[in-house]
């Protein structure tokens, strides 16, 4: 599955939000849900991880029509911890949200990388164009700028070139001598040479299209008899190298590379809970479902499985219904 065919197909939605919806019964439901003391979380979870996006945010301007609050703040007022932070994150509309993330990780000190490569590498460029809108709206702020001001050296160049989505090309034309001319110079900017020409493969990587990339991939391997992925691992280092490989794993199977981040989210001593909420939330709408195929396919144990036993209390029961039944 090619990166950029995943976000047109309906099967892979996980969370498809309420067939006969009102949002007046829903807001009156949280609103008895969070009245007094102690707060009915389960009640919370049946409504919101049941709804889709466009649905939760109608249902945020009824709560705010009929009791005069705003939904978000009185739901963040109300819970805490890991089950608040998942929460709030379905209510944020999902470019804002994304937006949010990518913020989120470069204020403070320090800079989140991860975050800022899975999310450039894996949008298209209609996606990217969103992000960019509400980063501004709500940062005032340019997201190029700012990842200019937070990242250098060709990190910051491969993220520059990423945001401006030229990998787009539903058309799916390949031309076979540009692909061999490209695998060539890859060759040549790594394998070849001794130190590494950065520029010559993030230019490729970063503006062909998946399909033309495939073939070059193809053709590299004959060339380099090495795969594209050992040669950037072994030309390339941290930051940048995890940029490169994260284009060739989007570009080869995007539903893999969104599983592997799901799956090292879970693994080991720990939860990587921030890659767990943002990867279940903003997929929920558009291909879980084939992540989660993908997911026991590469692993040989289901998502929800793993979630099981991760993750406990109601941001299991949340997570749990957002990822959906295993069948």
């Amino acid at each position: 599955m090619a990166w950029w065919k995943a976000w047109m197909e309906q099967e892979g939605v996980t969370v498809k939000g309420s067939p006969h919806f009102n949002p007046d019964p829903d807001a009156e439901t949280l609103y008895k849900a969070m009245k007094g003391i102690g707060t009915n979380e389960q009640a919370i979870i049946d409504v919101l991880t049941k709804r889709s996006n466009a649905q939760r945010q109608q249902i945020a301007k009824s709560f705010k029509a009929q009791f005069g609050k705003d939904l978000t703040e009185t739901l963040q007022s109300e819970l805490s911890g890991k089950f608040e932070r998942l929460i709030m994150a379905l209510m944020y509309p999902p470019y804002k949200y994304e937006a949010k993330e990518l913020h989120d990780a470069m204020k403070g000190l320090g800079t989140k990388e991860g975050v800022i490569i899975e999310i450039l590498a894996s949008r298209t460029k209609i996606q990217l164009q969103e992000i960019m809108k509400a980063y501004e709206e709500d940062y005032g702020s340019s997201l190029e700028e700012d990842i200019q001001a937070d990242t250098s050296g060709y990190l910051e160049r491969i993220l520059v070139c990423l945001l401006q989505g030229s990998r787009d090309d539903v058309s799916g034309f390949v031309d076979p001598g540009q692909a061999i001319q490209d695998a060539q110079d890859l060759y040549a900017a790594g394998e070849k040479i001794h130190g590494t020409d950065e520029m010559k493969f993030i230019t490729i990587l970063c503006t062909r299209s998946a399909t033309h990339l495939m073939r070059v991939f193809e053709e590299y391997e004959k060339i380099a008899s090495k795969s594209i992925e050992d040669s950037i691992k072994s030309e390339t280092h941290g930051s940048l190298e995890e940029a490169m490989l994260t284009v060739v794993k989007c570009t080869r199977n995007l539903h893999s590379y969104f599983a592997e981040r799901l799956y090292y989210a879970l693994k080991g001593a720990g939860t990587r809970d921030g890659t767990l909420i943002r990867n279940i939330v903003s997929r929920s709408e558009i291909d879980l479902n084939l992540i989660k195929c993908q997911f026991t396919k590469m692993y040989g144990k289901t998502l929800s499985s793993m979630i099981m036993g991760d993750t406990s209390g109601d941001y299991k029961n949340a997570l749990l219904n957002l990822v959906g039944s295993d069948s």
